[in-house]
């Protein structure tokens, strides 16, 4: 185990958990441990912890909620707000692009969705995002009504009513994400078409039902127990977009999917996530 890494001018801890299978159980570790948010870069997640906490005791939450987790922890000094925007870049996706708002400026806004993060939360442009992004350019069209589940930023939604969707369900089960949500969705001016609602996939999918599309960028875990209410929730001849997912966990997530009849129309994978477009048989 490498020593205590806290240095006396080192104003937070740095912490990066990687390979993380229980990813959820990791957040909610780190939340638990005095974590105000965390940023999930592809395969890892980051926070930061004030300096006087135990290195020792974050490494044993980690660790208690998912053994396989590597956990990396140093000393950081604060993150200007300058140096940390530089780092944020858009990101060209099909037809669509995911920009900051100082970046977005010359964008044309009928393709470009504008997300405004907080340093806290990264930006939302993960592979995972790209994935469901990438995949709904086949299916969504001005006829369809779409349901995302854990929407989170509503990016996938804003993303889908861009697309031509006239009416997107942007549902998530996280308080804190509302906020956020909404002021994304006003400020990419798509209100009329785009509507959060707050509470459990499980409980309010059937209530909008049926829909044409689905998201569900979940972790793999969740989406098994989410397959049977996203099937009987499709309208016929409806598609579901799978994301989350690890290649790792492909040859699983393919024999859930099969066992309620599924079509795979497309997969897609970036980096270490997999992405897989389902049609209701």
């Amino acid at each position: 185990m490498p020593p205590d890494p806290a240095s006396p001018d080192a104003a937070w801890l740095e912490v990066r958990v990687s390979g993380a299978r229980e990813r959820q159980a990791v957040i909610d570790a780190l939340f638990a441990e005095g974590s105000q948010g965390v940023q999930e870069t592809d395969a890892d997640i980051l926070t930061h912890l004030p300096a006087d906490s135990s290195s020792a005791g974050i490494r044993d939450a980690i660790r208690a909620a998912d053994p396989a987790a590597a956990v990396f922890i140093t000393g950081a000094r604060p993150v200007t707000w300058d140096a940390w925007r530089a780092d944020v870049r858009a990101h060209r996706v099909g037809r669509l692009t995911v920009a900051p708002p100082w970046l977005s400026g010359d964008m044309d806004r009928a393709t470009t969705i504008v997300i405004d993060p907080e340093m806290a939360f990264g930006t939302g442009e993960h592979a995972t995002t790209r994935g469901v992004m990438r995949l709904m350019q086949q299916v969504v069209t001005p006829d369809s009504i779409v349901a995302d589940l854990g929407a989170g930023s509503a990016v996938l939604s804003i993303a889908a009513a861009k697309l031509g969707a006239p009416r997107v369900i942007a549902i998530e089960l996280d308080t804190d994400a509302a906020a956020n949500a909404l002021q994304n969705i006003h400020v990419n001016e798509v209100s009329d078409r785009v509507h959060f609602i707050g509470g459990d996939a499980f409980s309010i999918l059937p209530l909008v039902a049926p829909v044409n599309v689905v998201f569900a960028n979940i972790l793999s875990a969740v989406l098994v127990g989410l397959l049977p209410v996203i099937h009987s929730s499709l309208a016929t001849g409806g598609s579901a977009i799978l994301s989350g997912i690890l290649s790792a966990e492909r040859d699983a997530m393919l024999a859930e999917i099969s066992r309620d009849g599924w079509r795979i129309v497309a997969e897609d994978v970036e980096e270490e996530w997999w992405s897989v477009l389902i049609s209701r048989s």
